[in-house]
């Protein structure tokens, strides 16, 4: 596959850091010496059986399980309840919005606190706010402004939870490989139970009332709770005692390095310009005549070409291998999507769905990259606003999709996100490069 037009991708080399400052502290300069022994990744092939082995980590995926379907089949009863108690579609499509708005809020208000307190505390805690949540929700007398009131505040210490838990993974598995290893499996199980989670939450409405439905996802966040607390370790939190950090200090401390800006730029914007094709699936569908089930068909190829690029590297290629592989395939990632341009049929927009998808294998040597970057008592606050990031900048994506294409052709709009993604990846990782070299 040919490169994008423009600098030729650098190559990048992952440079491990250890823990040199802590709350808002100044941004690092220099060289950083390497905590893990094995900073490449080469002296073992570590597959996912390595991580699935490790009985604390079956216990973190279990409940991550419980957790995901709980918020995804809430999401769709939640949907139905307030559409069925208004009869409005405004109301009930800003319900599902809800999930997003409060996001970016609640990670940077929140993302001290994944440092400041033990990682335990912090999750066993989201998961009983949300089973609260979900329980107000299932009470006949709740109006529909107290539902929206709850879903925000399941969405708003959603990013506590996500970062937390990501950041106690070095933890229960150790840095480097396992590390990354274990981020990728829960983030397959992520997308394959978005999918898989709409699918059962249609199945129990059909059996179910919309509360009924909720209730269940009241009892899996409680489980999860359980399952946190009884099964993993309670160790102490990253920062030092008595150190505090304000919501802006956090962000100067993570962002404020020049190289973890750079990657968190790589880990943020890829994203947001690829969920433009799949936000315009159902309209592009509609003019070109495909049908319901060609259109669900589409909506599953990216999500179904990420988890297998992501199977692929985590099993088959060695952890150099994975952080070389990095700047071609997310260069590589937004060509696919430039066939919009041409108004392709349903076959060839779902072949190049899926090879976009399957770019997406670059993301465990960026995973890596980004985690040898932050010092350790760093690391809670930073996994948390990557995942709000990332979660923030699809959804303004999404909205600036849908606004355009009010103006524009469909197939107009998704063809010029593909094109600014492939201008503006390679300048990120251009940035990258030069942020380690400035450090050597």
């Amino acid at each position: 596959m040919s490169g994008p037009a423009g600098p030729a991708p650098p190559t990048l080399t992952p440079m491990p850091s250890t823990p040199d400052h802590a709350g808002d502290a100044a941004p690092r300069t220099g060289p950083r010496p390497a905590p893990d022994p094995d900073p490449a990744g080469t002296a073992t092939r570590a597959g996912y059986g390595t991580v699935l082995r490790v009985p604390e980590f079956r216990v973190v995926f279990a409940a991550h399980l419980l957790s995901l379907l709980g918020v995804v089949v809430s999401e769709l009863a939640l949907t139905v309840l307030v559409y069925r108690a208004t009869g409005s579609p405004l109301m009930s499509a800003l319900t599902f919005a809800l999930g997003f708005l409060p996001y970016a809020l609640g990670g940077t208000l929140l993302a001290p606190l994944a440092d400041r307190l033990p990682a335990r505390r912090v999750l066993v805690g989201c998961d009983l706010v949300c089973a609260a949540c979900a329980a107000a929700m299932v009470w006949p007398g709740t109006p529909v402004a107290g539902l929206l009131v709850l879903r925000c505040a399941t969405a708003f210490v959603a990013p506590l939870f996500q970062g937390a838990r990501s950041a106690s993974l070095a933890d229960i598995l150790g840095p480097g490989e396992p590390f990354v290893l274990g981020r990728s499996l829960l983030r397959m199980v992520s997308q394959s139970a978005q999918l898989a989670g709409f699918g059962l939450g249609g199945v129990l409405l059909t059996v179910l009332a919309p509360r009924g439905a909720i209730a269940l996802t009241a009892a899996g966040f409680l489980t999860s709770a359980l399952l946190l607390r009884l099964g993993t370790r309670d160790r102490p939190a990253r920062a030092a005692a008595g150190v505090r950090s304000s919501p802006l200090g956090g962000l100067r401390a993570v962002l404020g390095d020049r190289r973890v800006r750079a990657l968190a730029l790589l880990c943020w914007l890829p994203p947001g310009f690829a969920v433009v094709p799949e936000a315009l699936l159902t309209p592009y569908a509609t003019g070109i005549g495909a049908g319901t089930v060609a259109l669900g068909v589409l909506m599953c190829a990216l999500p179904v070409g990420a988890v297998a690029g992501e199977l692929w590297a985590g099993s088959a290629l060695t952890g150099r291998t994975r952080s070389r592989i990095v700047a071609p395939l997310a260069c590589a990632a937004p060509l696919p999507l430039l066939v919009w341009a041409a108004r392709p049929g349903v076959a060839v927009l779902l072949v190049a769905l899926l090879l976009a998808g399957l770019a997406q294998a670059y993301t465990l040597g960026l995973d890596r990259m980004y985690a040898d970057a932050v010092p350790d008592e760093l690391r809670g606050r930073a996994m948390t606003l990557l995942g709000t990031g990332l979660m923030t900048l699809q959804g303004v994506g999404m909205a600036l999709a849908g606004a355009a294409a009010e103006f524009l052709p469909v197939h107009a709009v998704a063809a010029g996100a593909a094109v600014l993604g492939v201008l503006v990846v390679p300048l990120l990782l251009l940035e990258v490069r030069a942020a380690v070299r400035a450090e050597e």
